[in-house]
């Protein structure tokens, strides 16, 4: 089930999110930036700002299976721009739909506000993601020359059928 994200699931989300980065940053970024207690007191923050931001600036969804909360989607419009912040799966739940469930709820939520275009910014190393990513139709930007540690990806978002 993907329904939108609650206050009270604000510690869950943010244990997930801890989880899901562990399998892409162990061994390439010191545990302490993605697993220690600052870094997961700052998780829990800025999941609950999401969580509390207006329609209009974004949404939360979560994945839920028999009451746990399996996956995690959020995205944040600012400025005329709106961005795809997070998206993460319990990797005890991967392989499963969850993620494309989620993708399905945040471009569904995309088209009924109008918009085009969505930006996301995904780690290099994580190579499972950008396989996600691509076989959903998000593409780099030709005009990106960006350096570091992450690509940056846009997809134009699909009309409904009918349309």
């Amino acid at each position: 089930m993907i329904r939108t994200a609650l206050p009270t699931d604000v510690a869950a989300i943010a244990a997930l999110h801890t989880r899901a980065r562990a399998t892409y940053y162990r061994g390439r970024v010191p545990e302490e930036e993605y697993n220690g207690a600052a870094e997961l007191a700052r998780s829990r923050e800025g999941w609950a700002r999401a969580v509390g931001r207006a329609p209009s600036q974004g949404r939360v969804f979560c994945a839920e299976r028999d009451g746990e909360v399996t996956g995690v989607a959020a995205f944040l419009t600012a400025d005329g721009e709106t961005t795809l912040t997070q998206l993460h799966v319990d990797p005890a739940h991967w392989r499963r739909g969850t993620g494309a469930a989620l993708h399905a709820a945040c471009l569904d939520a995309w088209r009924r506000a109008g918009i085009e275009r969505v930006r996301l910014e995904v780690y290099g190393h994580n190579l499972r993601a950008q396989a996600f990513y691509a076989s959903h139709g998000w593409r780099p930007d030709p005009a990106d020359t960006s350096s570091g540690t992450h690509r940056t990806l846009w997809l134009r978002v699909p009309r409904a059928s009918g349309e």
